[in-house]
């Protein structure tokens, strides 16, 4: 019986509730994103979302690329970005990893429920949010002949990092509230 409810892939009911993430990271970018904002630094309420949509699917990893692959041709519309396509390649790594250690924090602290209600949204979000926000730095960087991509990575530490953060702090506010009203 246990063999029978392993899950096979995203459901109907976990595309929809990521189609749904997606759309609201983009709404709120576009609408409360500067407001938040503090120092040069804000949510990045895209990225947020699709950890959002990962931890609580729990996709394969490969179907978490996909995720971060949709949500980098989302931010292509013109309001949710200024450097086209820089944000395919950040969100697919960014996707990954997220994807990646939500497979090695179920298999590792699968009895430790407070862990994987508040402490792991926190910690997979800032991860896929630093590998997100450094890969879209350097792919700024080198683009950009004249910088360096150590200097655009001087000038982004502290914005990755707050960023981070901020993502950190809502996913872990989120991810209880979404679980107890999905009843994952």
């Amino acid at each position: 019986m246990a063999a029978s409810t392993k899950k096979e892939g995203l459901s109907v009911q976990d595309l929809i509730l990521v189609a749904v993430l997606i759309a609201a990271g983009a709404v709120l970018k576009l609408t409360v994103s500067s407001f938040l904002s503090f120092a040069g630094m804000k949510p990045n309420f895209m990225i947020a979302m699709y950890c959002l949509a990962i931890i609580l699917t729990r996709p394969k990893v490969f179907q978490s690329v996909i995720i971060g692959l949709l949500v980098g041709l989302v931010s292509q519309l013109p309001m949710l970005n200024a450097t086209p396509l820089v944000n395919i390649a950040s969100e697919m790594l960014g996707a990954l990893v997220c994807g990646l250690l939500v497979t090695a924090f179920v298999k590792v602290a699968a009895d430790n429920k407070a862990f994987q209600n508040v402490a792991a949204p926190a910690i997979i979000t800032f991860l896929s949010t630093v590998v997100s926000g450094y890969t879209f730095a350097l792919i700024v960087g080198v683009a950009v002949a004249h910088l360096s991509p150590i200097a655009v990575f001087g000038v982004y530490a502290v914005m990755v990092f707050g960023t981070a953060t901020m993502n950190a702090v809502l996913a872990a506010i989120l991810a209880p509230v979404l679980r107890a009203v999905l009843k994952r």
